[in-house]
């Protein structure tokens, strides 16, 4: 199982520390998604126990602006996200079979963290973005996973809280619906929001995701970083077709 963490300058640990913590809470990797960081991506590895990913997440204020960005990180990049938060966005995201993921459909920023500026990471504050039916299978058509956030149930209070859940439980129920690609994160931004894979397990199983659903979408990182660094091979030409050298029939 992987997590997909905000390392610093995006968060406030450093990829090594989340590496570190992870590693003792018995993941098997992070999805290193910073925007400006540049860790030591194979010395981490070699270090540690625990796989070290590369990603870029696209912060963008519409459509326009992620497009450039999303095909200038698919040539660096393990992992391409787009955070969401806006139905425009969230749109744009689900309809890119470049991108891997939309993050925070519903709420445009790190688990309402407004550190960077009054309207957010995105500018769209705590987003007014959904996730519907034209949305979930445009998701499943073109392999592009909706994130499934655990951040505002962990942290958020009161209203904001209770409205998440909601959303939430009406995105089980489209995916499932819609057998649309899914994974789940707790978007920490620091090493101390981490959460052991069986803790956010059992937060699944009482918000009435499911704690074997909600590993399911801890474990979808894996799968999503294997099939993106086969692609990356110098082997690779497509799907099922590779280079290489094959025993002639006698």
């Amino acid at each position: 199982m992987y997590e997909a963490v905000h390392a610093y300058p995006d968060g406030a640990s450093t990829a090594a520390r989340f590496a570190a913590t992870a590693e003792r809470y018995g993941y098997d990797g992070v999805v290193v998604r910073a925007d400006d960081a540049s860790p030591e991506y194979g010395r981490l590895r070699e270090s540690l126990s625990v796989d070290v990913v590369d990603a870029a997440e696209i912060v963008a204020s519409d459509p326009q602006h992620a497009s450039g960005a999303v095909g200038n990180a698919r040539t660096k990049h393990t992992v391409v996200i787009v955070a969401g938060g806006t139905n425009a966005l969230n749109r744009f995201a689900v309809e890119q079979a470049r991108v891997d993921v939309l993050a925070r459909p519903f709420e445009g920023t790190v688990n309402g963290d407004d550190r960077n500026g009054p309207n957010g990471r995105n500018g769209n504050g705590n987003g007014d973005g959904d996730v519907n039916h034209v949305l979930a299978k445009a998701a499943r058509d073109n392999d592009v996973r909706i994130e499934v956030n655990l951040g505002p149930v962990l942290r958020d209070r009161g209203g904001r809280r209770v409205r998440h859940l909601r959303k939430l439980r009406k995105l089980k129920q489209l995916l499932d619906h819609y057998d649309a690609p899914y994974v789940v994160s707790a978007n920490p931004t620091s090493h101390l929001k981490l959460r052991a894979p069986r803790e956010l397990g059992a937060v699944g199983e009482e918000i009435g995701l499911g704690a074997e659903w909600t590993r399911a979408g801890l474990e979808a990182w894996d799968r999503l970083v294997a099939r993106n660094r086969e692609r990356l091979s110098e082997s690779f030409i497509a799907p099922g077709v590779e280079r290489g050298r094959y025993e002639e029939d006698d």
